[in-house]
């Protein structure tokens, strides 16, 4: 028989392998939840994006008036005129800079490439509601060198130039076509997203601009900076590529509604973003010179069953139009809005009175009306045979205050490139549509995007992510066997 030494050594060995075990068990398992975190990043994630006028926005004015200059709620914004109120259809998303995290609020624009927030210290920047990010405070913070080849990227948003002092970083000058301006240093932050899976996802090194002068009266006091979703170098598009499985993303806009302000629109980055199944259709991307914008070519529309053609000498130009979800109306050369528009009076119920409004854009056709509005289906005709119907919930929207519906189309003439149109969020909505950059396609499928953003699953887990899970219970398993053992010895 063994002595009570013996047998007290024998258990402090026997304890000594169980917590050797469990030690190298701990670990085992840390490893696969990081795999398994950093295989779920690679396979992708979706954010929500909420209108600036939403309830769940802490940013939401609930006092929120339209300016009684009609048009003001609708004037194209981004590279060309942003909407002076930020518009009630403006589509938001939230992320954090920086450790600490600071959360901030800021409208998505697939029509521009620059990620930027107005930071400390600030001494001619617009109006913010919350506090503006400071830099001190953040460990993770870090300018840009002149040096470093993002700084030359900058370029294709605006303009960069040295500093004079001895750091030599890279200061950023971005002017909107409105004459309003953000400016500052281009800096490096960590970056993190709330997904739509309730895990955050988190991004280190990330360029964007830290605005120390942000000027214009188009910017308003609910948006905090302006996430730039453009194809440029230096959109976050470009910038996460690398880490979410590809040069990809897609969104699902929620068409805009006064009486629904809180419904919310869906964005998918990377792998698991791809529009498939049936009903979709497709046109080619066209690249253009100096340019960051998602332009495609349109052949034309048609209203009921009259076609319209873009160019009434019935000849087309590549890329004559571009996607822009920053901005809410539909842009057209002059001579093609006002054959659409003549179009559309002449298939309207005829009990109803067209109103001219006239705004410094231009006439505006609206209907004197808060019922809900029959008008003509439109189909948009994209080259390579895709072919898009709208709803009147797509081509009209309402303002309540003045009891009207609006045609959501402007004349361009003055705020665009000659020859070329924009083609905004209010025709995009209720659609899924991604946006392929190593593909240089475009695709659409027709959907709720109200049920879309309600249900959005988190994409697939990759192959690596469901393997080391499948480890990880294989591990339990046999960590108690060897447990269960040990202590029987």
């Amino acid at each position: 028989m063994a002595s009570a030494d013996t047998r007290g050594l024998s258990l402090l060995h026997n304890y000594g392998v169980v917590a050797m075990i469990l030690i190298i068990y701990l670990v085992i398992c840390h490893s696969s939840a990081i795999q398994a975190r950093n295989s779920d990043v690679n396979g992708g994630f979706s954010v929500k994006l909420i209108r600036r006028n939403s309830l769940n926005s802490p940013l939401n004015n609930h006092n929120y008036k339209i300016s009684r200059r009609l048009m003001e709620e609708s004037t194209p914004q981004s590279e060309l005129k942003r909407d002076k109120e930020g518009g009630e259809g403006a589509q938001l998303m939230k992320l954090s800079l920086g450790t600490p995290s600071y959360e901030i609020y800021a409208v998505a624009d697939t029509g521009s490439t620059l990620l930027w927030t107005q930071c400390e210290p600030c001494p001619t920047c617009y109006k913010q509601k919350n506090a503006k990010f400071d830099p001190k405070k953040s460990s993770s913070y870090a300018t840009l060198p002149c040096t470093a080849h993002e700084c030359s990227y900058a370029n294709d948003t605006g303009y960069t130039s040295c500093s004079n002092d001895d750091q030599k970083v890279c200061n950023y000058n971005y002017t909107y076509m409105d004459d309003s301006i953000t400016q500052g240093v281009m800096s490096k932050e960590t970056i993190t997203f709330g997904s739509s899976s309730g895990k955050p996802v988190s991004f280190k090194d990330v360029v964007f601009g830290c605005g120390h002068n942000n000027t214009g009266e188009t910017f308003a006091e609910n948006e905090m900076g302006i996430v730039g979703l453009g194809a440029g170098n230096l959109s976050i598009i470009s910038q996460l590529a690398p880490h979410v499985g590809g040069k990809k993303f897609s969104h699902c806009l929620v068409p805009f509604n006064p009486d629904h302000p809180n419904d919310a629109s869906i964005m998918s980055f990377g792998k698991g973003s791809e529009v498939s199944g049936d009903g979709v259709v497709s046109t080619p991307l066209i690249t253009k010179a100096d340019k960051n914008q998602y332009f495609v070519t349109v052949e034309g529309f048609s209203v009921g069953e009259q076609f319209v053609p873009f160019n009434s000498s019935g000849s087309v130009s590549k890329g004559n139009m571009y996607l822009d979800s920053g901005t809410q109306v539909t842009m057209l050369p002059q001579d093609f809005y006002g054959r659409l528009v003549e179009q559309v009076k002449k298939v309207m119920n005829s009990s109803l009175k067209p109103v001219e409004v006239h705004d410094e854009s231009g006439t505006v056709l609206c209907y004197n009306t808060t019922e809900n509005l029959k008008a003509p289906l439109l189909t948009v005709h994209f080259d390579g045979g895709a072919k898009l119907q709208l709803s009147p919930a797509q081509t009209f929207y309402q303002n309540k205050q003045y009891k009207l519906h609006c045609f959501g189309t402007l004349n361009a003439s003055d705020t665009i490139d000659e020859g070329v149109g924009l083609y905004g969020s209010y025709a995009q909505s209720n659609f899924l549509i991604g946006f392929d950059l190593e593909k240089m396609l475009v695709s659409f499928k027709a959907v709720d995007c109200r049920k879309t953003s309600s249900t959005s699953p988190s994409p697939s887990p990759s192959p690596n992510s469901a393997f080391a899970i499948h480890f990880s219970y294989f591990f339990n398993y046999v960590f108690s066997f060897i447990l269960i053992v040990i202590l029987y010895l």
